[in-house]
């Protein structure tokens, strides 16, 4: 008996499917069916993954694409893809369809059907009156591709529903199949179907009882089960129409847009003439024979692989950007190749580093180069316009990204399909410390309370489990950008975005590099905003224009490096995190490359690894370089024998072990899942053995293999760490020479980067620059660098103040400034705007402060037309703020405070015990019991540090730096996750200049605050 499945929804049908296309496809392989199509509603997002399960696992059974539809509740479909023609057909009825409604929507119309010239119809009756109709109707436009789709759910309609599909087979003269209508891929998978079908409808479980599946029939079921259900003549017509369905994905071929070309030119030789010119701007003394050499071969592998348009895509992209002054760093190892540099894709000069170009430029795979383009996060919007303006809609969309359910997502909705109190729920998600790797989520949650051995408890824990992982729905990729010469949508699906004037594809990055189809990612970067809003005040207070490249050209600074070194990188880009601030006095980078090596070398990869260690010994000259071959030297000569980026093991496995290029790049992508697939150990024989038959000891043949399991999918490429490397120097080169410019062109850039307004002014106060406050005189919506040491805070700052009453301040401002309240009134700002203008003490010079300012816009009166020109005495209001109410108001109103620091206030209140000050610490010995407090500024937890916790303190006198262990976070819990104001009793640990509290101790000091505030606070 043989029998394909032409009816399954994965969990790409999203609060339907229950069942990743992968383990759909895996599943009807161990039931021995022929053919399984993957049909989920107005949509092939999910058909992708289908393909590439089937691909790498080698499974021998036909993937059908196809799609399910239903019009205007009336009429059930499925269509289906026998031939490329076919399946254009159905990716642009998935578009018109997706078009006509908002996201995550669809509108399906007659004439889309209607147009349907070459899918196959499965018509799924819908027991209705419109029956009769819709057979004629579709036997209308449809006659020799259309089937009647017989489903046995035995349920209560069974019956009914198998004699009315017979009863109009029989009528119409329309052929019955066998098809499963399958939801899930095996039984044990109904629990959570049933729950999402409650989240779908926004309710519970109990809710929604007449909405929920009454059994497991719609999973894939094992043929002799199907044997019984159905006629051996439907069975087989299943098996017929997968035969008629010839098409496969791997068909589908990319065509690169061509109008970037000059007419008589074409594109490799218009590439050529681009990089020649190129290399004029950028080796304006002349090309070394390398160097050249090198050009000629990046060239000549561009042109076999059928590149150029590629290159000339980004470069045309990148133009646009220099000419409209918004600055751009592009990465990648195609991107850091010496063809992007001379395209000035890149500002990072190819001969500091060592590409591996073939990472992504392989003759051995058909895939598109890596090209990242990161571009200002304020202006990226301007690049993806136009994209969109030059290739139009139709040829250009945004690929998508899957959103996921993690862990609070998947408690709040499981918690509410059960029934669980939204209070109970919260407490669950507040209290569980998920930086707590060893352990579960699943214990903690049983130590608040659950019942681990009740029904109710153990539903919910794997429920919760099966939920944290599939998606949710499709949301736009952060960039990433895919471009067709011809109509996009007969490639893929097109689909409106949550965004106005944005459009996304059914497919994310993932679907696209395993079809080898052309990805252009337009990123945005923060950093980059700020570099450039740092370059305009420096021309503007300086007189002095800069670039990236005046900056990185001026080679090597000294001084700069010495204050990197020092670890004085607050604000800087990539080198500001603590870890990395813990390793910077270590390793001491005193070079560019160093600079590279020390972005990469923080990462959970070197970390797990076991990398970092033997590289800061040799570095400091305490062990020994040693290379076990002169071919391993040649990979890792420049990290002194140790492997800290991923091309370096890639080109390990290639050198050492005899790896081809594709099966080295094979390896990269098993690294990248082996969490979740484990793919990564099929190579390790062929590793191990590879190096072992080359003379390599085994030892060092495990140990390598240890480092690639190390470094899974946290391995940086030396590419992107060049690329990082430069904006790092250059942030660091503007704060050492021009700080107070940094710091506003910092402030004016956020959101970004680790680090709060507040933590940004602190440091920039130690710096010796003074921060005027907001003030409805004098402050702009930006921040504003008065001169070379002073910063003037913007009304931006204001939280809750609308961006029109900015600037309307601003524009309606006399000369002279505003002198009274009423003035402010008088510009018609609303009261909403006027009250958070008092709270942030903006308006102070009418009344002295926030609290009288408060009392004098209460009073109406004067507002009154029949009061307009009576002068009346102002009442007087005495109510004097203690600072501790300042303090409050300031930090709710803006997020900072300029006035004393928050442990200041406390300790002259003499709320504090004895402690030390971050500026103290440097006078203590190594392994001192201290005790620190500090304002909690922020939380790392880095994915491989053991539970580890790092935490920064802030006092008024500097950051302080405190490791929390695992056993030490889960026995204070409720200290370690809600302290606001945190006291630390601990161990005094240095490292050269690296000083460390290792915390024993934590204090919740958060309601110190609280008790200094008596005053009665009624009057607002």
């Amino acid at each position: 008996m043989k029998y394909a499945e032409l009816f399954s929804q994965s969990h790409f049908s999203f609060l339907s499917g229950a069942s990743s296309p992968a383990e759909l496809v895996l599943q009807a392989e161990f039931l021995r069916y022929r053919a399984i199509a993957i049909t989920d509603e107005c949509s092939v997002a999910g058909v992708v993954r289908a393909h590439t399960a089937i691909r790498d696992n080698s499974l021998n059974i036909k993937l059908i694409v196809g799609s399910y539809f239903t019009l205007d509740d009336e009429l059930e479909v499925v269509l289906l893809c026998p031939n490329r023609k076919a399946y254009a057909e159905l990716c642009r009825i998935i578009t018109n369809a997706r078009r006509r409604a908002e996201k995550g929507q669809y509108v399906l119309n007659e004439w889309d059907l209607m147009t349907a010239k070459h899918c196959l119809l499965i018509w799924l009756p819908s027991l209705q009156d419109g029956d009769m109709h819709w057979a004629e109707w579709l036997k209308k436009y449809h006659a020799s591709r259309l089937w009647i789709g017989l489903r046995r759910y035995l349920d209560s309609t069974d019956k009914a529903r198998m004699q009315q599909c017979q009863a109009l087979a029989q009528q119409y003269g329309i052929p019955l199949t066998a098809c499963g209508g399958v939801l899930m891929h095996n039984a044990d998978t109904l629990p959570l179907q049933h729950a999402l079908t409650a989240i779908k409808h926004n309710t519970s479980i109990q809710q929604v009882k007449g909405s929920l599946l009454t059994n497991a029939e719609r999973t894939l079921r094992t043929k002799i089960k199907l044997q019984k259900l159905f006629a051996s003549e439907v069975l087989n017509e299943s098996v017929r129409i997968a035969s008629l369905c010839q098409f496969n994905l791997d068909e589908l071929q990319y065509e690169y847009p061509s109008e970037l070309v000059p007419e008589g030119d074409n594109a490799m030789g218009y590439l050529r003439h681009l990089v020649g010119a190129g290399q004029t701007l950028r080796f304006p003394d002349g090309v070394s024979e390398d160097i050249q050499a090198l050009i000629n071969k990046e060239l000549q592998l561009i042109e076999e692989l059928n590149y150029p348009y590629f290159f000339l895509t980004i470069y045309d992209v990148v133009q646009f950007a220099k000419s409209k002054g918004i600055l751009y760093q592009g990465r990648g190892s195609a991107a850091n190749s010496v063809v992007c540099y001379c395209l000035e894709i890149t500002s990072v000069d190819p001969r500091q580093i060592s590409v591996l170009f073939e990472r992504f430029i392989s003759k051995e795979r058909n895939e598109p180069p890596d090209i990242d383009v990161d571009f200002e996060h304020e202006r990226r919007e301007e690049i993806i316009q136009y994209i969109y303006s030059k290739y139009g809609r139709e040829r250009a969309a945004l690929a998508a990204t899957v959103i996921c359910y993690r862990f609070k997502s998947a408690v709040r909705d499981v918690g509410k399909a059960l029934g669980i109190s939204e209070s109970q729920v919260e407490y669950f998600i507040k209290n569980v410390n998920r930086r707590d790797r060893s352990l579960g989520w699943q214990a903690q949650v049983v130590e608040l309370g659950l019942q681990p051995d009740s029904q109710g408890g153990l539903h919910f824990i794997r429920l919760v489990n099966d939920l944290m992982g599939c998606p949710r729905h499709l949301s736009q990729h952060v960039g990433g950008f895919i471009i067709s010469a011809g109509p996009l949508y007969e490639l893929v699906p097109i689909e409106n975005a949550a965004m106005n004037e944005r459009t996304v594809i059914q497919w994310d990055k993932d679907d696209l590099e395993s079809l080898g189809l052309l990805k252009v990612d337009v990123l945005a970067l923060g950093m980059l905003t700020a570099i450039r809003k740092c370059f305009s005040l420096i021309e503007k207070h300086n007189n002095q224009s800069l670039s990236i490249a005046d900056i990185t050209r001026k080679q090597d600074d000294a001084k700069v490096y010495d204050m990197i070194q020092k670890a004085d990188t607050v604000g800087m880009f990539q080198i500001e995190s603590r870890a990395q601030m813990s390793m910077l006095p270590r390793l001491k980078p005193a070079c560019y490359y160093d600079l590279v090596i020390q972005i990469a070398i923080v990462r959970p990869g070197p970390i797990q690894g076991d990398m970092v260690h033997p590289y800061l010994k040799r570095r400091a000259g305490i062990e020994a370089v040693t290379y076990p071959s002169k071919a391993v030297e040649s990979v890792l000569s420049r990290t002194l024998g140790v492997p800290i980026f991923q091309e370096q093991v890639i080109k390990l496995a290639m050198v050492a072990a005899g790896f081809t290029g594709g099966e080295a790049d094979q390896l990269r992508r098993a690294m990248a899942a082996w969490k979740k697939s484990g793919a990564v150990f099929k190579f390790k024989d062929k590793l191990i053995n590879g190096m072992t038959e080359r003379g390599y000891k085994p030892d060092f043949a495990e140990r390598i293999f240890q480092q690639i399991c190390g470094f899974g999918e946290y391995g940086f490429p030396e590419s992107h760490s060049a690329s990082f490397a430069v904006l790092a120097y250059v942030s660091a080169w503007l704060k050492h020479y021009y700080p107070a410019a940094f710091y506003t062109a910092l402030l004016n850039s956020l959101p970004m980067g680790f680090y709060s307004p507040s933590q940004l002014i602190q440091d920039a106060k130690r710096h010796g620059i003074s921060v005027l406050p907001i003030c409805v005189n004098h402050s702009q919506v930006e921040h504003v660098l008065i001169s070379g040491h002073e910063i003037r805070l913007g009304f931006r700052l204001v939280k809750g103040l609308s961006n029109k009453a900015m600037h309307t301040l601003v524009s309606s401002r006399p000369l002279e400034g505003y002198s009274q309240a009423s003035q402010i009134k008088s510009l018609g700002i609303n009261r909403k705007d006027i009250e958070a203008l008092a709270s942030a003490n903006a308006l102070h010079r009418f009344s002295g402060d926030r609290y009288q300012t408060r009392w004098q816009m209460m009073d109406n009166i004067s507002d009154l037309p029949l009061f307009a020109n009576n002068v009346t005495e102002e009442s007087p209001f005495n109510y004097q703020p203690t600072d501790t109410e300042n303090l409050l108001e300031d930090y709710i109103s803006t997020g900072l405070t300029l006035g004393e620091h928050p442990i200041q206030i406390l300790n002259k209140a003499e709320k504090l015990p004895r402690f030390l000050r971050a500026n103290q610490l440097t006078q203590k010995n190594h392994k001192s019991l201290v005790t620190v407090i500090g304002v909690v500024t922020g939380k790392q937890a880095p994915g491989t540090a053991s539970g580890v916790t790092f935490i920064t303190l802030e006092d008024d006198t500097g950051n302080i730096n405190v490791v929390v262990w695992a056993g030490t976070s889960r026995a204070q819990k409720q200290a370690y996750l809600t302290a606001k104001i945190l006291q630390v009793d601990g161990i005094l640990e240095r490292e050269g200049d690296v000083i460390h509290i290792i915390a024993g101790r934590l204090t919740d000091l958060s309601h110190k605050l609280a008790e200094l505030s008596t005053h009665s606070r009624d009057f607002h």
